[in-house]
């Protein structure tokens, strides 16, 4: 598509977008600087409330109120299997069979959890490798991991680094650290979305070569989930872990997704935490001793359901299963292109770019976010566009991380955004 710097091809492109009903199904907050509806992009930190979530959320407090513990299973949506009522649709989200997911926890929880059981090193195999600059829960959570089986997290983690003048990680250095750890190397864990840079990995690539050197792979799907189109069965993952609270709108601090692979499922020997509802639901309450695992990605519950979290993420997932992920990539691929076209129009008196972006411009290579690289300014670009209604994200020292969300955002958002962007004189 060739593109247009105007409003009016932009309200042209919203006039043709299939889904741009579902804007209307989400609240957008006022900017605290103007007053006015914030031109908000920070899908990526903070999704927006599904209109639909106090709807949901209101019949489970109403069942609380009339039923109290009768809830568990006399409520109109039963609490004792209450991650039920949406796991097919999680599934179809990830890319994955119903038995492989299961929402639980929170991220890092659930991030733990998982390596208990796919972090298993020798002292000759003992290696995790993730990206340098990972975020920084699961830099923590990986050292931990390492130093808890006695090992020298320095020694033990292994931090991809870009080549020198370059922002982001190329693949194939990636697979050629993954040869040259070869039988040292126990974990692969990966964001699905670096969420810094923007770039996306190409998992199955990755997850394929830790396998050929008898690594696990796992995914931290923070920035991936509702986001990509992923494929974890059909890529054969080990594990992956992702937030509900950002792309994929459940509120702040919500309900976690779990992922792995059915293959692990008949293990015997997989060593897992347990707790009572990873317990066969049939002899729960019978509260004998000897776990009895549930099958698939259930066996790693450890307490019951957090209702009202799950609630609003039943309510966004509704919104997600009937929009369909491609769908949603289609129209993220244009949103991003679009902004990606009218940031890169930005030039000073010389005719040089004001501004840098760092995530790649190959479409398979980026989400719904772009990390744009400050060349002349500091965090007063920031909050000079702050003070313009926009609701962004800053990174030092000098990134602004913006996210065309496709569910929600529009063209004539990233027109005016870019508009605003262009304006700052210092």
């Amino acid at each position: 598509m060739t593109f247009e710097n105007s409003l009016e091809f932009a309200r042209q492109l919203d006039a043709q977008d299939a889904l741009k009903s579902y804007r209307d199904q989400f609240h957008f907050p006022k900017s605290m600087e103007t007053g006015e509806q914030a031109l908000y992009f920070t899908g990526n930190s903070l999704g927006l409330q599904p209109k639909s979530a106090k709807e949901y959320l209101q019949i489970e407090l109403d069942d609380w109120a009339e039923l109290g513990v009768e809830g568990h299973f006399h409520g109109r949506n039963p609490w004792f299997h209450y991650h039920k009522f949406f796991t097919e649709k999680a599934a179809r989200l990830v890319g994955a069979q119903e038995e492989e997911v299961v929402l639980m926890n929170n991220l890092t929880v659930n991030l733990h959890l998982l390596m208990v059981s796919f972090y298993r090193p020798t002292q000759s195999r003992f290696k995790l490798l993730i990206e340098a600059g990972a975020f920084p829960s699961d830099q923590y959570a990986v050292a931990s991991q390492a130093r808890m089986h006695g090992f020298n997290a320095d020694e033990a983690v292994v931090e991809l680094v870009p080549r020198e003048g370059e922002h982001t990680l190329r693949t194939e250095d990636i697979l050629a650290k993954i040869d040259e750890l070869g039988d040292s190397l126990a974990l692969v864990m990966l964001p699905g979305v670096q969420y810094y840079t923007g770039q996306a990995f190409e998992m199955e690539t990755i997850t394929k070569k830790g396998h050929e050197v008898g690594a696990f792979v796992g995914w931290d799907l923070a920035h991936a989930a509702g986001n990509l189109e992923l494929k974890l069965h059909d890529w054969d993952v080990d594990f992956a872990a992702w937030c509900t609270y950002k792309y994929l709108n459940s509120g702040p601090g919500s309900v976690s997704g779990a992922f792995v692979h059915i293959k692990h499922s008949e293990l015997t020997d997989i060593p897992r935490f347990e707790g009572w509802w990873g317990n066969n639901e049939e002899e729960r309450f019978k509260m004998e001793k000897g776990f009895v695992p549930m099958k698939g990605a259930q066996a790693w519950q450890l307490s019951n359901a957090p209702v009202f979290n799950m609630a609003i993420q039943k309510a966004s997932l509704e919104l997600f299963d009937e929009a369909g992920m491609p769908a949603l990539r289609a129209k993220s691929d244009l949103l991003t292109a679009y902004m990606e076209f009218l940031i890169n129009s930005l030039k000073d008196e010389n005719g040089d770019p004001r501004f840098l972006i760092i995530t790649p411009s190959d479409p398979k290579q980026r989400g719904a976010q772009l990390s744009i690289l400050s060349l002349q300014y500091g965090k007063d670009l920031f909050d000079y566009i702050t003070k313009k209604g926009v609701i962004a994200d800053w990174r030092n020292p000098n990134v602004v991380r913006v996210a065309p969300v496709p569910m929600y955002n529009s063209f004539e958002d990233v027109y005016r955004f870019v508009e605003i962007l262009g304006s700052y004189k210092q």
